[in-house]
């Protein structure tokens, strides 16, 4: 029988408070958010030394100490200059060389140079997130009712983009420390979150008319609205990720050799970038191997293969006789609660590209370049990754990157129409 949807999960916000709390509890909530908030940036980056703040492996990665200083940047833009007459800034010269692509902003430093930036230094950067963090504290603490109900959704989105600036930093030193033939570790002790459940065979969605979208009160990106509705099904959704099992066996039967699964594009990276296995795997006296937040590491078959391009996703579903799910067949199926591995292990590639939904708006000002300008040459990613901060995602979710990309802690789930 195709299962329900009826038992959705619901929608979670991290930040949620009772509309009706009082002003007071209110004030403390978003002081308590954003100091939380700021200390899990410091606390991602606390195990790496100044050099490796500094490094940038790629033009498409950033150094930390940039995200560092950028996501204070972003408060200190967007929020303190606009809105705290007493605020001083650190440095005019911080606007850029920390902007990243907000034009209306003005003008910014080239990203693939952010890694030549040795000044300011790491000890610069602290000060300057100390600074704002006392001038975004004392704003908050002291604004008037009145005030602080337009400032708290700035404050908001300013700690949705910090928290994905927390799950780069951990991609980009991930590349950085893969470049290096010592193959560091960022933390010995890691390794991938348990999955509980069961997650075998495939879960049957019934055609029909479905919501997609984000539709409550609590936060949602631009991209995730306004919730609409569209066909899906029928079709069947994996319970389960793609594992390394499964693409040891793809390897093994010439997948990376035979171009009739590869999309045209894909195959002139593959040939391009002699492409032979995931993202970070090498053959280690026969073994393979991966490199991983612990260092290298060797396969684990079970565990979801991870740093794969949309390109490779594609050709393995197109092998496997199945296809990528799109992103509303993904979200349909998510919302029964039954992807056992959706949130902190992968993110899952879709074959959605990544488009407006219809009645699309975004924001007013330079913050309305955040997710729209983008929505060309991308492909659309659900679920979560073990790097996202806990809490940050949900079921409407869209992350995107271009197809080629698999530096991303990026896996994939199978679906079929039979």
């Amino acid at each position: 029988m195709p299962s329900s949807v009826a038992t959705a999960v619901p929608e979670r916000d991290p930040y949620a408070i009772p509309p009706g709390a009082a002003s007071a509890a209110r004030r403390q909530h978003w002081l308590d958010a954003f100091r939380a908030v700021r200390q899990e940036t410091e606390r991602r980056a606390a195990p790496l030394s100044d050099e490796d703040q500094l490094v940038q492996s790629m033009p498409d990665a950033s150094p930390i100490k940039w995200h560092r200083a950028h996501t204070s940047w972003f408060f200190e833009q967007f929020l303190l200059l606009a809105h705290h007459p007493a605020y001083r800034t650190f440095d005019r010269q911080f606007a850029y060389l920390f902007n990243s692509y907000y034009v209306a902003a003005g003008p910014r430093h080239a990203r693939p140079a952010r890694g030549l930036i040795t000044r300011p230094t790491v000890a610069e950067v602290t000060a300057y997130r100390r600074h704002v963090d006392a001038a975004v504290t004392d704003l908050i603490s002291t604004a008037e009712p009145e005030k602080l109900a337009v400032l708290i959704p700035i404050v908001e989105i300013g700690l949705h983009h910090e928290q994905q600036h927390q799950e780069l930093m951990l991609t980009d030193i991930l590349h950085a420390f893969a470049q290096n033939p010592t193959a560091p570790a960022y933390e010995t002790a890691w390794r991938l979150p348990d999955v509980k459940g069961s997650t075998l065979g495939f879960l049957e969605l019934a055609q029909g008319i479905q919501q997609v979208g984000y539709e409550g009160s609590g936060f949602a990106f631009d991209n995730e609205r306004p919730a609409h509705q569209t066909l899906v099904g029928p079709v069947r959704v994996a319970r389960g990720l793609v594992t390394n099992a499964q693409w040891l066996a793809f390897m093994a039967d010439g997948g990376y050799d035979q171009p009739m699964l590869w999309l045209s594009d894909g195959w002139a990276r593959v040939e391009a970038e002699g492409w032979t296995a995931p993202g970070y795997w090498q053959s280690v006296e026969g073994q393979w191997m991966s490199m991983t937040l612990a260092g290298l590491r060797p396969i684990d078959p079970n565990a979801p293969v991870c740093h794969v391009s949309y390109y490779e996703a594609d050709a393995f579903a197109r092998w496997a006789g199945q296809h990528l799910p799109s992103e509303f067949e993904w979200e349909v199926a998510a919302r029964t609660g039954e992807l056992w591995g959706a949130d902190q292990l992968v993110w899952q590639w879709t074959r959605s590209a990544y488009a407006p939904y219809p009645g699309f708006a975004t924001l007013p000002g330079a913050l309305g370049e955040y997710n729209g300008k983008f929505m060309i040459n991308q492909m659309v990613l659900r679920g979560g990754s073990h790097a996202t901060p806990e809490g940050h995602t949900r079921v409407s979710y869209r992350n995107f990157f271009y197809p080629s990309a698999r530096w991303q802690f990026s896996g994939l789930r199978l679906a079929s129409y039979h």
